[in-house]
């Protein structure tokens, strides 16, 4: 199955333009554009069906997002069509405000089985948001089946903080518990998908170290620690595992950073790798193919300010 992570930067200049409207006006695509005619940040309604045109003739099967406002969600559900359907919350709320990290999956190709989301703060069972942190943080919690093989498979999709260390080595330490409990409970392979607003290397990578198992985790919410909470003996090493570096070299793609800001081609100043997708170490995965693909079309448009993350991998 091929699975993606992209991170769309929120609509940040409403307008009322349709879907259908912004299809109407695309060029001919005979017409040669003007190449490389402008870098700034574009409008959601200038950017989304570059979007939704890029993951489907990349044949997503499923296709994780962060940052997305419900007019996002919307819209990308009406352009991905009837045989998509998709799960997630407004991260402020638990409805509808503020930004959703959506799970999308085609449905000729899974069965949801169950979703549920959590907030990674101190108090993960509302919404809420950690001390210190820019925003609230949440994570989508999905298990689906394979239709055409019958396995079953977990998949949490997030989006760490931008401003707080803290938050992220929080939110990595909830993510893992969470995950490991799939693990043991399940038996089932368990991934990770997200933008970690942060390095794999570093001062900031705190949220990487964690998850990874390079360190110890914090502490978490007691009542989330005992709903989730599973033998000592039981996958006790037990950490994610980053699909990057467990995938074949030879089907890695040379693109290595996922955030470069709406800037020039050559200027890379702000470019990173903090998009990420992980691989519980309970196995029952084998990574196939990792690419980092360009958000940047011929015109100077970039969809977003990161680039989307593609993996193959087999359950």
């Amino acid at each position: 199955m091929r699975l993606s992570t992209w991170n769309l930067r929120f609509d940040s200049q409403p307008d009322n333009i349709t879907v259908q409207q912004s299809l109407n006006r695309l060029p001919s695509p005979l017409v040669e554009p003007t190449f490389l005619d402008t870098f700034k940040e574009q409008p959601w309604s200038t950017r989304r069906v570059r979007v939704a045109e890029l993951l489907l003739s990349e044949g997503a099967d499923i296709s994780c997002f962060q940052e997305a406002l419900i007019r996002q969600v919307r819209d990308l559900a009406e352009l991905f069509g009837d045989d998509w359907s998709w799960v997630g919350v407004g991260r402020d709320d638990g409805v509808a405000a503020g930004e959703f990290s959506p799970v999308f999956y085609n449905q000729k190709t899974f069965k949801l089985l169950s979703n549920d989301s959590f907030w990674l703060s101190d108090t993960p069972f509302e919404p809420s948001k950690f001390p210190g942190a820019g925003s609230f943080r949440i994570c989508t919690a999905t298990r689906f089946q394979v239709l055409s093989t019958g396995k079953r498979f977990t998949l949490l999709n997030t989006h760490l903080d931008d401003q707080s260390d803290q938050e992220r080595r929080l939110g990595a330490s909830l993510l893992l518990t969470r995950a490991r409990f799939e693990a043991v409970n399940t038996k089932e392979p368990v991934l990770i998908t997200g933008d970690f607003n942060s390095p794999s290397s570093g001062s900031d990578s705190g949220a990487y170290g964690i998850i990874t198992g390079a360190i110890t985790p914090v502490a978490i919410n007691a009542t989330f620690a005992k709903k989730y909470a599973v033998p000592d003996d039981q996958l006790p090493n037990f950490n994610m595992i980053d699909l990057r570096g467990a995938t074949p070299r030879r089907s890695v793609s040379t693109n290595f950073a996922t955030f470069t800001g709406f800037t020039a081609p050559n200027d890379t100043k702000e470019w990173v790798r903090i998009d990420f997708l992980f691989g519980g170490s309970n196995m029952g995965w084998e990574s196939e193919q990792y690419k980092v693909l360009a958000a940047l079309s011929d015109d100077g448009v970039l969809s977003s300010d990161h680039r989307p993350v593609f993996l193959d991998i087999s359950i």
